[in-house]
């Protein structure tokens, strides 16, 4: 099994030699390539990106930033693992557990895996960043019968056959409620495991916003519109 390890970056100058590093680190249990694409950055990304050596890594530059799912879709077509999974260059999540997410892929308890942030134990996160991603998890739940933890993760562990199948075509963050809307309508349920988080605030140069809520609900709306009857797929046995 080879695993694709997908980063997109913009604009991390400060974090993204040390999130490099972090991931090529890892005691992976099998053979791993860390595709990144550098959406468009304006500072000194990409200058970071040319200077790290290592046959594990391959750097795509796009020309002007086209937002993260198209970053993704990007990698996606590059990828030549048997599964991928998405790793933020922001340090928010630690690729420490991304074997934590093979081990049940790899003793064949499942074949899609979520990374699911408890926000447990922490300095402070913000109480709206908090109700605003447990809102969008319940409305997946109520629309789609389901029952995950963590729509919002960066972690979600699958087949690279399998996303592309998915064909994702949100550009930004909505990426993440349209992957999660497509694979419950097909009835594919994430198998979870627990993760460390460690959120970063406005000022540290996160991204998202309320407006990026208010869309992944929209999108997830639109996948249960979407929704045809078919043969139950599971995803965790």
């Amino acid at each position: 099994m080879k695993l694709s390890i997908l980063m997109p970056v913009y604009n991390e100058e400060e974090r993204v030699g040390n999130a490099l590093k972090q991931a090529l680190a890892v005691d992976y249990p099998c053979e791993i390539e860390l595709v990144v694409v550098d959406d468009g950055s304006r500072d000194g990304t990409g200058e970071i990106l040319g200077r790290v050596d290592d046959a594990r890594l391959r750097v795509i530059t796009h020309p002007r930033n086209a937002g993260k799912g198209a970053a993704i879709r990007t990698a996606v077509e590059a990828a030549e693992g048997d599964y991928m999974v998405i790793l933020d260059a922001d340090l928010e999540y630690d690729p420490q557990d991304i074997p934590k997410l093979l081990e049940p892929v790899l003793d064949g308890r499942a074949t899609v895996v979520y990374g699911n942030r408890t926000f447990g134990s922490h300095s402070a996160y913000s109480f709206w960043y908090v109700m605003g991603n447990k809102a969008v998890t319940t409305a997946a739940n109520v629309l789609f019968n389901s029952y995950i933890g963590d729509l919002e993760t960066c972690f979600k562990l699958l087949p690279l056959s399998l996303y592309r199948s998915l064909d994702v075509k949100s550009r930004g963050f909505g990426m993440e409620a349209e992957v999660t809307g497509k694979l419950l309508r097909q009835r594919i349920r994430p198998y979870e495991v627990p993760i460390s988080y460690r959120a970063r605030g406005r000022e540290e140069g996160k991204k998202i916003t309320w407006k990026d809520g208010v869309e992944a609900l929209w999108i997830l709306g639109r996948e249960r519109a979407r929704r045809q009857g078919g043969r139950s797929t599971t995803a965790s046995s």
